[in-house]
């Protein structure tokens, strides 16, 4: 089961403290030109990426139940505790007191947190089992 660590809570006052410059131009995967080198400005990338500063939070993964949907090990997720945990989403929650990451399925009155690696099995939410979601993953940060 992936496991998460949570890294910090995003706050206002530190969103505009972190900037990177913005090119014009968008980048080609092909061969480079040097006409391309003008500066637009700069992208401060938690404005780019956190939509509701004050209900976001980091969290970095540990494990391999959710490498179909492109979360890995050592990967970084911004989570949003403000959005709707909608079926079909990804999710982190709590089930029994341990903090997942899996995508939420809802059908026919049955809720389900479904990994998305064939090695685990879909962890199916009864009435026994006690489940908080604690938001919905908005971005994977992913290095290449």
């Amino acid at each position: 089961m992936a496991k998460i660590k949570i890294l910090s809570q995003s706050r206002d006052s530190e969103l505009t403290e972190k900037i990177a410059p913005i090119f014009t131009e968008q980048v080609a995967a092909g061969f480079p030109s040097p006409a391309d080198d003008y500066l637009e400005g700069n992208l401060d990338l938690n404005k780019y990426l956190v939509k509701h500063p004050v209900a976001t939070y980091f969290v970095r993964v540990t494990g391999d139940s959710m490498v179909g949907a492109g979360i890995h090990e050592g990967d970084i997720l911004i989570v949003d505790r403000s959005l709707e945990p909608v079926s079909r989403r990804i999710v982190i929650a709590v089930v029994d007191g341990e903090l997942t990451v899996k995508r939420l399925i809802r059908r026919n009155g049955k809720v389900m947190l479904m990994p998305e690696n064939d090695k685990y099995k879909p962890i199916e939410i009864k009435d026994e089992v006690d489940l908080e979601i604690w938001g919905v993953v908005t971005t994977v940060l992913h290095g290449v």
